[in-house]
């Protein structure tokens, strides 16, 4: 590697991702850094204009090829917990990228995995260890810095998401008995900044990094965080609570859906502690945040609403799915209205509000029981909310859709990640001064037909009624007459 300040390339994987978008962000504020982003095919890239980008992924050996080609250092901060078969694909995804990093040369590798010990970890937790155990396996050919962190506390991160909703909505919390499991928590801004110096770091030894805050139980995160926010909450553990029914419920009371829930509970069985003190060795100059400080912030940002990044950001499933062509699918429900005088980025803007608290322009009971529904099934549910009232972009998820095209003043695409027999999308699109808003569905076999033609009745009130109130909404938002002069479109 370079002398400490000096001039650095950079790779950076993952960078859609919660930590990767934040990374990014910190990166891109350092003078001394050429970035480069290694994104899948079509995901949402911001900021462009100063950074490099290339689309491919760690299977494919020419993409990765070039996009490692002339970096000094390579941050690998990707997983693939989508999958059934994660554990097999997240150790042939880093077997590529070491491999790739000795061919062109990289010099350092820095990774982001999570503490515990490899006998007691959980199914999520191991494949993390594995991975750092690969990238880690070649010291003689590249150095790798292998960071290891528990809970991440920060606005938008699926733990503290998990820890707000809980003890915001229970005052009274019957609870596990891994609640009094220990871990050690880091603060995200703390996370973000030991990667982001880590680039620059003088040494030429390999490691494993430990970071984390002071040791507490997960009980005591829940009622730390009810302290800090000023509220009262009392927890009460039982020995009853399985794993299952434990993410069953933290489904029904948080943004989170099934899947991830039970991987992090499988995590909390285990102790997640801090093992070496390499962290305040080589970051003398970084003072890890207490849990309150960090609750306190992430909270601010919320408030101020100034979340970078959201834990899902990065769902999978919406980028491998072919959005091009829309025109072939088996079922659609289009709404067709004039804009009646309404300009282009005034109804553009009232389609962005979308979701969330603003909901979906009419039938909200119906959209709340489809979302408990989905809810029910595993899914995201409504609950997942947005990350801005007002402001979308390429990436984002709304409630249970994800924003996979965003064209401004002209097209929305949504793609449904509830729990469906099939495929969905929902567009909004703006062209010949009228408003196109189209419902697509690809049905899986005869169960996603029975599906389609038993909603078809909702949808008829549903759809319309939201193409009209869109319409009616952003007339209501347009300026009043006597003040016209000072409007332009």
């Amino acid at each position: 590697m370079s002398e400490k300040g000096g001039s650095v390339t950079i790779l950076l994987t993952g960078a859609t991702g919660y930590i990767g978008r934040r990374l990014k962000h910190r990166l891109l504020n350092d003078g001394d850094v050429t970035l480069r982003l290694f994104v899948k095919q079509g995901q949402s890239v911001t900021q462009r204009e100063k950074v490099e980008v290339v689309e491919g992924n760690t299977f494919d050996r020419e993409s990765l090829d070039k996009a490692l080609r002339g970096i000094d250092c390579a941050y690998y901060l990707i997983h693939s917990m989508g999958s059934d078969n994660y554990r097999e694909l997240d150790q042939k995804s880093a077997r590529n990228f070491l491999d790739a990093c000795i061919q062109n040369k990289v010099k350092r590798i820095i990774y982001l995995g999570g503490l515990g010990e490899k006998e007691s970890a959980s199914e999520h937790l191991l494949s993390r260890i594995e991975t750092g155990e690969i990238l880690s396996s070649r010291p003689e050919s590249i150095q790798t810095l292998w960071f290891r962190a528990g809970v991440i506390i920060g606005s938008g991160s699926a733990s503290f998401e998990i820890i707000r909703n809980l003890v915001e909505k229970l005052p009274f919390m019957i609870t596990p008995q891994w609640v009094n499991t220990l871990c050690q928590p880091s603060a995200e801004r703390d996370v973000i900044e030991y990667l982001a110096q880590a680039s620059k770091l003088n040494t030429e030894e390999s490691c494993v990094i430990d970071i984390g805050s002071e040791m507490m139980s997960y009980k005591n995160l829940l009622l730390g965080y009810a302290r800090a926010v000023g509220l009262k909450r009392t927890l009460i553990p039982v020995p009853f609570f399985s794993p299952k029914l434990s993410s069953y419920w933290l489904t029904l009371m948080t943004p989170v859906p099934y899947s991830v829930a039970s991987a992090l509970i499988e995590g909390l069985k285990s102790e997640v502690l801090v093992k070496n003190d390499h962290a305040s060795t080589l970051f003398s100059t970084i003072i890890p945040m207490r849990y309150d400080e960090a609750v306190k912030a992430a909270v601010e940002e919320i408030k101020h609403t100034q979340i970078i990044s959201r834990w899902s950001d990065a769902s999978g499933e919406a980028w491998e799915v072919n959005h091009s062509d829309l025109a072939d699918a088996v079922f659609t429900d289009r709404q067709i209205i004039p804009l009646e005088g309404i300009p282009e980025e005034k109804l553009f803007a009232t389609i962005c509000s979308v979701g969330g608290n603003n909901g979906w322009f009419g039938y909200e009971l119906l959209w709340k029981v489809r979302g408990v529904i989905d809810k029910l099934f595993g899914g995201y549910g409504l609950s997942r909310g947005r990350r801005d009232p007002k402001i979308l972009r390429l990436g984002d998820s709304v409630d249970f859709w994800k924003v996979v095209d965003f064209q401004e003043n002209k097209r929305l695409l949504l793609f449904a990640q509830m729990k469906l027999p099939g495929k969905a999308w929902l567009e909004f699109l703006i062209k010949e001064n009228k408003l196109y808003q189209t419902a697509y569905f690809y049905p899986h076999g005869l169960l996603g037909r029975l599906y389609w033609y038993s909603m078809f009745p909702f949808h008829l009130f549903i759809f319309r009624g939201m193409a009209k109130n869109l319409i009616r909404k952003a007339h209501n938002n347009l300026p009043h007459p006597k003040d016209a002069g000072s409007f332009r479109a």
